[in-house]
């Protein structure tokens, strides 16, 4: 359902609380990478060219809240203050604040004194421990620091958090710049999706992506699968796998999705096994239904890339979510290298990569710009895609 957009507010003069995703990889206080800074910046743009008065909200990290001497440590690691260093040098000419603080009369000062186009930065959502709680009283409190909410956090909208479903019950919503450009994407690849559509697969585990692949099974033309969790299809229909991954509990669950797929579904031909998990293991090739019982599956073979390619000839839609082995070695990253490359040489084709490793090793490989879209956010994606109703983007509402 179309849900609208921070432009359709009356932004100007009004506190406008932006949910924002700046969980950025830090490595001693320092940024490695702001691509999720830089996600922001459009919506947060408009806001300050349209005069309203900037609160942003985000988490950073985990928290842990049951011990209190590692609560304390987290919380030192994980502040946002490099955040705000970083966005003041991205908007040299915004009056920016960051308050180390969630609550209290520092934070509502600092809010009460935004003038328009000024941004306050409030200390991460997760020191609060009722922010992963949805707790009703805390998300009341942060709703009041504002008059409108944009959530523009795509990689936490299928978390029901304070900060982004709980603000929302109290406030006039809207998605921010990023977000709708998340559904859209997503929602045209897999909802009304031109044909042929091929969904691609990888990653370690069956288990997480059961209903992902049940879902696409129903809406698309193949489904690909690679990475990790080939090994459990394999051993469904009785094949040798060696020491190669495995997920025992789902092997009944594997041989359904098999009998399901009606031939929809396509495994690799041959397996490139070491015996050992290591970056520089002695690598061979090996049919995929003859792995040795001494060796693991660590990538998808020269003969299987060749086949995946094949089998994205002519597509108009393609949907890419989990690595094709282990893509941080570089001696097992052909197959991914090999599937993003084919995917960038299918003519008029929309792709979009469902965030998480996949999104990393796209980015990592240069292939970000020839992809039609990258998801900002791998767990709200997958869930997207297995057809859920993800809960921050449901609860925002016309008020």
């Amino acid at each position: 359902m179309a849900k609208r957009t921070v432009s359709d507010l009356d932004v100007a003069g009004k506190r406008v609380i932006v949910r924002v995703d700046f969980n950025v990889p830090l490595n001693d206080g320092v940024i490695t990478d702001d691509n999720r800074i830089m996600g922001a910046l459009p919506t947060i743009k408009y806001l300050i060219e349209n005069n309203a008065k900037i609160v942003l909200m985000s988490h950073l990290g985990k928290i842990n809240h049951k011990d209190a001497e590692k609560t304390e440590a987290d919380k030192a690691k994980n502040t946002l203050a490099p955040v705000a260093k970083r966005l003041q040098e991205l908007l040299p000419d915004t009056k920016i604040t960051f308050v180390g603080a969630t609550r209290g009369n520092e934070l509502e000062e600092a809010v009460n004194s935004l003038n328009d186009g000024d941004i306050v930065l409030m200390e991460n959502t997760r020191y609060e421990i009722g922010e992963t709680k949805n707790d009703e009283n805390l998300a009341r409190y942060w709703a009041s620091l504002g008059e409108l909410f944009v959530s523009d956090a795509f990689g936490t909208v299928h978390r029901s958090h304070a900060s982004t479903v709980g603000i929302a019950q109290f406030l006039p919503s809207a998605l921010g710049f990023l977000v709708e450009k998340e559904v859209k994407f997503l929602g045209e690849a897999i909802y009304s999706p031109k044909r042929p559509f091929v969904a691609i697969l990888g990653g370690a585990k069956v288990s997480d992506k059961i209903n992902v692949i049940e879902n696409l099974l129903e809406v698309a033309d193949k489904v690909i699968v690679g990475g990790g969790m080939a090994y459990t299809f394999f051993k469904a229909q009785g094949y040798e796998i060696g020491t190669s991954l495995l997920e025992e509990d789902r092997i009944e669950v594997a041989k359904a999705i098999l009998e399901k797929a009606d031939g929809k579904l396509i495994l690799p031909i041959d397996t490139v096994v070491a015996k050992e998990f290591a970056p520089d293991a002695e690598a061979i090739v090996v049919n995929s239904t003859e792995i040795p019982s001494d060796y693991m599956g660590l990538d998808i073979g020269p003969k299987t890339i060749e086949l995946f390619k094949k089998e994205l000839e002519g597509a108009k839609t393609v949907v890419w979510n989990g690595p094709m082995g282990v893509f941080e070695f570089e001696a097992f990253a052909n197959g991914t290298k090999g599937i993003c490359k084919a995917i960038t040489e299918v003519p008029d084709v929309l792709s979009v990569i469902g965030g998480g490793d996949s999104a990393a090793a796209a980015i990592q490989l240069g292939f970000k710009d020839q992809i039609s879209h990258i998801s900002t956010g791998g767990g709200a994606s997958l869930e997207f895609m297995e057809g859920k109703e993800l809960p921050g983007i449901a609860i925002i509402q016309d008020k």
